[in-house]
């Protein structure tokens, strides 16, 4: 299956501060706060949400093609990423831009001090679907430009080109008639449950409309797992129990990379869902949204020491 991924690119800059924020703001002088913090550590890691899908994607054997704009100072991720199997022809650069950064400095309590900023991913309404030479079986629409939000749903409507819509964290920036028009004409939806909640409040839209409106729907529970809804049918994946707890940052888009894995395989529900649970475990165990490792043929064998897949994993490992 060839699947296009939209969604943001970015840089993380994980800084630690071996004191207290708090131990530094003055109450009486918030409007006119100054402050610098001499960190202990900075790490840079490969983020954004698009790349994170595609990486679980090629880890297991697909080859799926990001569509984004980035910054000049993308060659060292482009290099990375087409290294482990993802397409990258579909990335353009935006000269004298940078790609979208995000800088996150984090006390010894865990109280974080950040900021974002979007670089080159502004820019990613000026790709367009309409340039592409063929349509692909599936789009992944994920956070990106408000205006790439608005206009990628359009543009697979205007098509026939089947998407998947992943709103999440842009949702309280889009008007509530975008919003709608992005669910009522997705082929699938996959969303957390506050998302979902979220989604409700500003369509207007019944559970039972978002749900019979789409080919399959993914509501991701946290601890509680995954709930797949089709046909008024509805399949609970549970979590895969971790052997340590590193970072949850990326999980959800493990989750994503691993359902998508068995969709394109044409595999059950039931087994897609538990691809996407164990990918998601994998991401959970490792520092970095990236930075797992893993074989088709290692992932198997864990896979089967929590689930039966009835010997139709064979795909991946074929």
């Amino acid at each position: 299956m060839d699947i296009v991924l939209t969604g943001s690119v970015a840089f993380d800059y994980l800084m630690t501060f071996p004191g207290l924020f708090k131990d530094y703001f003055l109450p009486d002088k918030l409007d006119s706060i100054s402050l610098s913090f001499l960190v202990d550590s900075m790490v840079r890691r490969r983020g954004g949400i698009s790349p994170n899908i595609a990486y679980t994607l090629a880890l297991l054997g697909g080859k799926p093609r990001v569509m984004a704009t980035v910054g000049e100072d993308f060659s060292e991720y482009r290099a990375f990423l087409e290294g482990v199997g993802v397409d990258t022809t579909l990335m353009k650069v935006i000269p004298g831009e940078f790609t979208a950064s995000f800088f996150v400095n984090t006390d010894q309590s865990n109280a974080q001090i950040a900021s974002f900023y979007p670089g080159a991913m502004d820019r990613a309404g000026e790709l367009s679907f309409h340039d592409l030479d063929a349509r692909p079986d599936l789009v992944v629409i994920s956070p990106n430009s408000p205006d790439a939000m608005v206009k990628y749903p359009r543009e697979c409507q205007e098509l026939g080109i089947p998407y998947l819509y992943d709103p999440s964290q842009q949702i309280p920036r889009m008007r509530g008639s975008d919003l709608r028009k992005g669910v009522e004409g997705a082929h699938a939806l996959m969303v957390n449950d506050y998302e979902f909640e979220l989604i409700k409040k500003h369509t207007g839209m019944s559970e039972t409309e978002i749900w019979a409106g789409r080919h399959f729907t993914v509501i991701t529970r946290g601890g509680e797992g995954a709930f797949i809804y089709v046909d008024g049918d509805e399949f609970h994946t549970p979590v895969v129990a971790p052997e340590k707890i590193a970072d949850p940052t990326g999980v959800g888009d493990a989750f994503r990379g691993g359902f998508l894995t068995g969709y394109s395989h044409g595999l059950t529900w039931d087994v897609c869902g538990k691809i996407g649970a164990l990918a998601a475990t994998y991401c959970l165990e490792s520092i970095g949204t990236q930075e797992h490792r893993y074989t088709p043929e290692e992932f198997v064998t864990r896979f089967r020491e929590h689930f039966d897949d009835g010997g139709v994993l064979e795909v991946l490992v074929g």
